[in-house]
């Protein structure tokens, strides 16, 4: 089984509101519904069973204008079943079918018709499943948005609104709010219709959102069809093996098996795969004409300015670029602005997203080392240490030693002292002939006294940091108040260590 578990481009402007709203009403509309549809559904599909097997066994019988509609729908869509129902010999169903067989009288059979009839009728006319649920055969046009909230458990609501947040957050974010959550209910109930198209007719109830949620993954394949998923596949014996790859790749490698499903399964097995279908081409073409009609651009200006009032239209045009995947052109826009504006975070920013995307590693960890640098002197230390987590992955290697020791310092200030000492350590070692290598053995020695409480390591920095070829005639007095300090402390707890009470287990 495949599951995703996010993608490389899982960042937003703003808030995701409307993706947020939608997936609290699925949960509320699920919760408040799905106890009334799991005792409503059995029955009535225990109804509609035995109205069409009736029947069939017996032909000759009235049947309501409900009743006729099941039994015209089997012959169309399913003659094969419908020859099967016809079977004296076929198997029981259930006891109500023995039961069937045994009966001979003619009124006790159109009765029993009438009666199951009626059921059916008194159970449709109150159930949440056939008012608000998509039914082609009969659909109202409140339900081509009703039915995208309801779902029929919690497996089906999960998977759905997990999509729903992968895909939704980012597009949102392009798209906006407002043509977001248009685009979300027009192509869920687009998708429906092609449900529709595709079992003129049928009787069976559709629900979910998996149709919108398909089209939500056509645009994110139009919109970002090189971010990379990321994905789990759980395998025989609960063995998880994770993975990434485009979207380029997988989106349409899951429509193709989407087609494949809906024209050999139909509906069977449960699942609408036609509605995915309908879902996910609406969702290519909306996309397509959302960026070539030039109204995602003039919404991401307006987003821009609501974000920030002084935003750079320079960086609005290259951003352009971008969109158009004219990359090398971007570059070469943005290398004159950063020119000029060398500490303008969002040209960093930029620039880094456009060498990943390019796959320029080099280039990519050089920006990431740039807007770690400017970050530090942000004092936006979060932000920061996400810089050195990636520049640390992507093989980047060693930090300037001016930026490494303010990063440590940073770290120092989030009191994680541990990670801090390391990281000293690691920098003195980098650059040992660096005045901040020398400063990095001190603050390390400082930091194994005062924090960590080792004298044993204290005492071996202070030392280093005497020994170093760095000058260091200023920091000597310092050095030798530390060395003495350390020893000072080694024979304070050798001496608690000497007269430590003695052993009160009995001997023998």
């Amino acid at each position: 089984m495949l599951i995703p578990i996010g993608h490389e481009n899982m960042q937003a402007r703003r808030w995701p509101i409307i993706t947020i709203g939608l997936i609290a009403i699925n949960f509320v509309a699920f919760l408040l519904t799905i106890s009334t549809l799991k005792r409503e559904s059995p029955e009535l599909a225990q109804l509609r069973i035995h109205i069409r097997l009736l029947a069939a066994m017996h032909p000759e019988l009235a049947l309501p204008p409900a009743a006729q509609k099941l039994v015209e729908e089997l012959q169309r869509r399913e003659p094969r079943v419908w020859a099967a129902a016809q079977n004296p010999n076929r198997k029981l169903q259930d006891a109500w079918d023995a039961r069937m067989r045994q009966m001979e009288s003619p009124t006790l059979l159109q009765e029993e018709m009438d009666n199951l009839s009626a059921r059916y009728e008194e159970l449709r006319s109150t159930s949440v499943l056939e008012h608000y649920s998509f039914v082609p055969a009969h659909p109202t046009w409140y339900s081509y948005i009703t039915a995208n909230f309801l779902h029929g458990g919690w497996l089906h609501i999960i998977g759905n609104m997990w999509f729903l947040w992968l895909a939704g957050i980012v597009l949102e974010d392009v798209w906006g709010r407002g043509l977001y959550l248009v685009v979300y209910l027009i192509s869920g109930a687009f998708a429906l219709q092609v449900h529709s198209w595709c079992n003129p007719g049928s009787n069976i109830a559709t629900l979910g959102a998996s149709g919108a949620v398909a089209a939500l993954m056509g645009a994110f394949l139009v919109r970002f069809p090189r971010v990379r998923i990321n994905m789990m596949w759980i395998c025989m014996f609960f063995r998880i093996t994770r993975f990434s790859a485009q979207a380029l790749w997988l989106l349409p490698l899951w429509f193709a098996m989407e087609i494949f499903s809906g024209v050999l399964f139909g509906t069977r097995g449960g699942v609408a795969h036609m509605a995915h279908v309908g879902g996910f081409v609406f969702g290519v073409l909306a996309a397509l004409a959302i960026c070539y009609s030039g109204v995602e651009h003039a919404i991401n200006k307006a987003i821009e300015q609501e974000i920030d009032p002084a935003h750079d239209a320079e960086l609005d045009q290259i951003r352009d670029l971008v969109g158009q995947n004219r990359l090398d052109h971007a570059l070469g826009e943005l290398d004159r602005y950063t020119a000029v504006n060398p500490e303008s975070e969002s040209a960093l920013l930029l620039q880094q997203d456009i060498q990943w995307h390019k796959s320029n590693i080099p280039a990519y960890v050089q920006a990431t080392q740039r807007l770690c640098a400017l970050h530090l002197n942000m004092r936006a230390t979060d932000h920061a240490l996400k810089d050195y987590e990636d520049f640390m992955q992507a093989g980047g290697g060693l930090l300037p030693p001016e930026t490494w020791f303010k990063l440590c310092h940073a770290l120092e200030e989030q009191q994680e002292y541990e990670r801090t000492l390391g990281e000293y350590q690691e920098l003195a070692q980098a650059y040992p002939k660096d005045r901040q290598g020398l400063m990095a053995l001190l603050a390390a020695a400082r930091l194994a006294m005062n924090r960590v409480h080792r004298p044993q390591q204290a005492l071996n920095l202070y030392q280093a940091a005497a020994d170093s070829p760095v000058p260091h005639l200023d920091l000597d007095s310092s050095i030798q108040v530390g060395i003495k300090g350390a020893r000072a402390a080694l024979v304070m707890s050798s001496a608690a260590g000497a007269i430590s009470p003695p052993s009160l287990v009995p001997s023998h």
